[in-house]
């Protein structure tokens, strides 16, 4: 089952699971721009509008944790199928949904669907390529998961202002239904079903500690960290997640191995990914908060400011998988981490003034840093762990990056609103004669600047974090030598 396969023909199946992944992560992104006109056509509230972005959040959350059972129970073929029918169904019932009870209906069962994915993709990686092509391999899949989300903003915000929403569905549904009809046609098994058994009570233990974990996060923002639907949440997550974990600890057969977390590289690679995440999300969520609330630009414009930095990132991916395969991951981090460090700085003092050119490039430079840290570190993190680990590393992985972009976007959030407040109490207080609208326009550009402070101390903390990093490359010559002696 973990042997590599000789007949299988890597491209067309990289060309597949790519597409799918692509198709998937675009999906997951193209409605942020949209919840504005949404809450106008469905006449809904801002809270329950965003029900369409944080549902879709806590269905993939608690669905990930499940994947690496089902990897072992099916085929990669009728694995990544069902995925791509339910992102398909999803899609149809979104297009046609007459109120916004079926829209988020629609977009739990795309979310079901999008949920397998990416730990799908990792593994069958895993599984067909050797230890020394991994990285360029991620790389190519680094550029449909970056690419994907980097367009989305532009081209849902074109296709609102000058079509409709529905557009973005129905623009979707003939795509997804290609890449099912190129799977049942070309898309081999690399991976053999067996008939593991199911563990139910990890299952429910889970999906409720995910769950309210990602709730109490994702509402954490909007509703404040005193809110007792939050403090709630989260007390509940945390008790069942650790339930959870200590199941999982004592069973001979656990739902997720948390045997991963003994490997230092992968424990440290995790926890390096969680601060990465955190600052991405989080900037994907102030910029144009800035830009849009400070400044009066719309969200097409916000989009296309994003646009330029997202597509260099996108094409770096492939360039920094080689780059990984050559030299490991330790440098690629620290390079990248001198290149966020500095495009945090560059925002930390945001004025009326700040030019729509100079976030451009600085955003260019972020995403230059990302692009040498992000795949290379799920690379560095699942290399470092035995093959028969390879499918709970994926899924750990994912979850981890779940909750991480959960937890920054209410930390940053949180930030900015509590700053902003306390800044337009000062400029009130300091002249009586402002108008509200400068109060406002002032308090959240100085409110953003502050988040921007938050998060340059966490790209710091994960550049002290990758010097404890033993180097990658030396441990990768390792196991690719003890596979090679092993077959």
């Amino acid at each position: 089952m973990q042997q590599e396969k000789p007949n299988v023909k890597k491209g067309i199946l990289l060309f597949i699971l790519i597409l799918g992944c692509f198709l998937s992560t675009l999906n997951q992104t193209l409605l942020n721009v949209a919840l504005n006109d949404l809450m106008d056509v469905f006449q809904v509230s801002a809270t329950t509008v965003q029900w369409l972005a944080t549902g879709f959040m806590l269905v993939n959350g608690v669905l990930i944790p499940v994947t690496a059972y089902l990897m072992r129970r099916f085929t990669t073929r009728q694995l990544f199928v069902s995925s791509m029918l339910f992102l398909l169904i999803g899609t149809v019932i979104c297009a046609v949904s007459p109120n916004f009870s079926i829209l988020l209906m629609g977009r739990m069962i795309q979310a079901a669907g999008a949920a397998i994915i990416t730990p799908l993709m990792m593994s069958v990686i895993l599984i067909v390529f050797p230890i020394e092509k991994r990285g360029s391999v991620m790389g190519l899949i680094g550029f449909a998961i970056i690419f994907a989300p980097a367009i989305a903003p532009t081209l849902a915000g074109f296709i609102i202002e000058y079509v409709s929403w529905r557009w973005l569905f129905i623009g979707l549904a003939p795509l997804v239904f290609i890449v099912i009809l190129l799977a049942l046609k070309y898309l081999v098994n690399v991976s053999q079903a067996a008939k593991a058994k199911l563990d139910i009570i990890s299952v429910i233990l889970s999906t409720i500690g995910f769950g309210f974990i990602l709730y109490g996060f994702s509402n954490a923002g909007s509703k404040g960290w005193a809110s007792p639907v939050v403090l709630l949440s989260l007390i509940i997550g945390v008790m069942f997640t650790t339930w959870f974990c200590m199941r999982q600890m004592k069973s001979k057969d656990p739902l997720l191995n948390l045997d991963v977390f003994k490997n230092k590289i992968f424990t440290l690679t995790s926890l390096i990914n969680i601060l990465v995440t955190m600052m991405m999300y989080a900037d994907m969520i102030l910029l144009p908060l800035y830009l849009q609330s400070s400044r009066g630009y719309s969200a097409f414009e916000a989009g296309l400011l994003l646009l330029p930095g997202a597509v260099i990132n996108a094409f770096l991916s492939p360039v920094t998988g080689r780059l990984y395969d050559k030299f490991g991951a330790k440098p690629l981090f620290i390079i990248g981490l001198l290149f966020v460090i500095p495009s945090m700085w560059a925002v930390t003092d945001l004025t009326a003034s700040t030019s729509y050119s100079y976030l451009m490039i600085r955003t260019v430079f972020l995403r230059v840093g990302l692009s040498f840290i992000t795949m290379p570190l799920n690379t560095a993190g699942l290399n470092a762990l035995p093959k028969e680990l390879g499918t709970h590393g994926s899924a750990v992985n994912n979850t981890v990056r779940q909750i991480a972009g959960a937890i920054g976007t209410a930390v940053v959030i949180t930030i900015y609103t509590s700053q902003a407040l306390k800044h337009a109490a000062d400029i009130k207080s300091q002249n009586e004669l402002v108008s509200p609208d400068q109060v406002a326009s002032l308090s959240t550009m100085l409110g953003s600047s502050d988040a921007y402070y938050f998060m340059m101390i966490l790209a710091v903390l994960a550049l002290v974090m990758t010097l404890f990093m033993p180097p990658s490359k030396g441990i990768a010559k390792k196991e690719s030598a003890k596979a090679a002696s092993v077959e």
